[in-house]
């Protein structure tokens, strides 16, 4: 408030409070030693009669009366002038009374400050509780509203910085259905653990300062590569900026979003050069590499080694980062088969720095809990199996054991279930057991299809998929009435979907999938045969041209090799 709202409010209160002014013990001591001091000097009758000549002008009056006494506080070690206007005010009034001194200490040393201030003198502060109290009035009026402008403006600029960076989409989401099962626990952390150590580091005496290397994950869409490295950027408190390979597809070489022919591509390339910029608790996420251009995947190979460096665009400007020391840890992943079904092929030198892992492959010495992992993923997608899922889970692993075995001797359950839901859950499992297996068995075959060299296939490649997500599909439509056969049915007829897809290859999977299962008929036997047997004879062939007389040779001795059997058949029948 101004002057006069101060001189108002001050009016307000002491006319409300009573029919008198309170005088404060400074200006009733002043008071009391200037008149005392004029008295003793012979002054008083000389003060009275100037003050008195000037009754017909009582403003100069009241500046003469401020002026003797300012005169007696200048020549005064005892008094400060703080006090001349209210004393002033009591001499202009004759309205002097002991009665209305109100004695409470409005100065106080306060000893024992610590700290540097201008304030402080050898660690005492002179309080003033009057200038205190004008000081933090002036602030509240003053201050406060500019800083609470400062702030709001600070938070609708980063607000809408944020808005344009979209960092809520860098926070690690974990799916609620997200499964911390044994295979994880046992093989995965441990041996990602070791990886993400050499690139961030790790803690105690023993902290490396050679970070390096990279995190590679190829294997089949749906075995939880992305939701994996969520949920360990979430218990490491990273940033987790996933880059996405379709978007930036094969034509993107270069980091410089600049350079992007397409606005979604751009997009992830700013993401990618935002993380470089972070410069620190980051985790980079490159997902579905095999849509990535080799030499966009090269650039990384400078992260694999001890400098740890690599060169990004920021703002339009190159920059050269540096990620030695920093808690900045890249992964990709991606699957065997690019988005046309040919080979994915890994540049060597990355391959050859960086740590390469399969999820849906078997790891060492670790098939139980490999096969264990699509049990316990599936849990939540039967209705049956996700009322047991959530009593225990130490009974979901007795009851799985009882549907592999058969053996009910001895075994002790946590939570309590009825003859009728332990019929339920054995009945139930014992099918999806039928399903992992059939799985597992579709999984490991398209793993040894994709690593298999064109010039040495014997039959068509193999692309159908045995992941996680086909036995969560699978499991949701699982229940105990189900019969064998309807079992069976309800697993061709999931795959003959999904088979759908390859167009020419489609035949040839869906018969492999029926030898996986070993229900081919005999018609689909003989046909199975006829396609191997095709595409062996091809597949030799291959090659066959104008500028290749070889194997024009070699093409001719097969035509001959298979008129001759033909004639065979024959003479056999006959």
């Amino acid at each position: 408030m101004n002057i006069n709202q101060k001189i108002a409010t001050y009016l307000y209160k002491e006319k409300t409070r009573g029919d008198h002014f309170i005088i404060s013990p400074e200006a009733a001591a002043l008071h009391t030693a200037f008149l005392k001091y004029l008295k003793e000097k012979k002054a008083f009758l000389k003060y009275e009669k100037s003050v008195k000549a000037l009754d017909d002008t009582p403003n100069e009056q009241f500046e003469l009366i401020q002026q003797w006494i300012g005169a007696f506080v200048a020549g005064s070690q005892q008094f400060n002038s703080e006090a001349v206007i209210e004393v002033a005010v009591l001499l202009l009034t004759d309205n002097f009374d002991t009665k209305h001194v109100v004695h409470t200490e409005t100065k106080k040393e306060i000893a024992g400050m610590h700290g540097e201030h201008g304030v402080l003198q050898s660690g005492k502060y002179q309080l003033d509780y009057n200038r205190f109290m004008e000081r933090l009035e002036e602030f509240k009026r003053e201050e406060v509203p500019k800083y609470e402008q400062f702030t709001h403006l600070k938070k609708t600029l980063a607000e809408r910085r944020k808005k344009s960076l979209r960092l809520e989409e860098f926070k690690p989401r974990v799916l609620s259905s997200f499964v911390r099962n044994k295979l994880i626990d046992k093989v995965y952390l441990p041996i990602f653990g070791d990886n993400l150590a050499k690139q961030i580091g790790t803690a105690g005496e023993n902290t490396r300062t050679d970070r390096m290397g990279l995190l590679l994950l190829i294997s089949p869409p749906g075995y939880g590569k992305t939701t994996l490295m969520e949920y360990i950027a979430s218990r490491l408190g990273l940033i987790f900026m996933k880059i996405n390979g379709p978007a930036l597809g094969h034509h993107i070489t270069s980091l410089d979003p600049a350079d992007a022919p397409n606005r979604a591509a751009a997009q992830e390339l700013e993401k990618l050069n935002l993380a470089l910029e972070m410069g620190d608790n980051t985790l980079l996420y490159l997902d579905d590499i095999q849509h990535c251009n080799p030499e966009f995947l090269q650039k990384f190979i400078s992260l694999c080694d001890a400098q740890r460096k690599i060169e990004g665009i920021w703002k339009g400007e190159t920059k050269t980062y540096d990620f030695r020391g920093k808690r900045v840890a890249v992964v990709m992943a991606g699957n065997p088969y690019t988005e046309s079904g040919d080979k994915f092929q890994i540049p060597d030198m990355l391959a050859n720095r960086a740590d390469i892992y399969n999820l849906g492959d078997i790891i060492g010495d670790d098939a139980a809990v490999f096969k264990m992992s699509y049990l316990e993923n599936s849990l939540t997608s039967n209705s049956t199996l996700a009322q047991l899922a959530n009593k225990s889970m130490k009974d979901v692993y007795t009851l799985i054991s009882m549907a592999e075995t058969g053996q009910k001797d001895g075994l002790n359950f946590e939570a309590n279930h009825s003859p009728a839901e332990l019929n339920e859950y054995i009945s139930v499992l014992k099918k999806m057991l039928r399903i992992r297996d059939v799985i597992l068995k579709v999984n490991q075959e398209y793993i040894r299809s994709a690593a298999i060299s064109e010039d040495y296939r014997v039959e068509p490649s193999f692309k159908l998929q045995g992941s996680y997500r086909n036995m969560n599909k699978l499991a949701e439509k699982v229940v105990p009435i189900m019969n064998d056969k309807e079992l069976e049915t309800l697993i061709v007829a999931h795959y003959e979907g999904e088979v759908q897809t390859l167009t020419s290859d489609a035949e040839a999977n869906f018969l492999k999938l029926k030898e996986l299962m070993e229900n081919q008929t005999a018609e689909e036997t003989t046909r199975w045969a006829t396609i191997k047997q095709t595409f062996a004879k091809n597949n030799a062939a291959r090659g066959v041209g104008a500028d290749n007389p070889m194997g024009q040779v070699v093409a001719g001795m097969q035509r001959f090799s298979e008129g001759i059997e033909g004639i065979r058949e024959v003479l056999e029948r006959e």
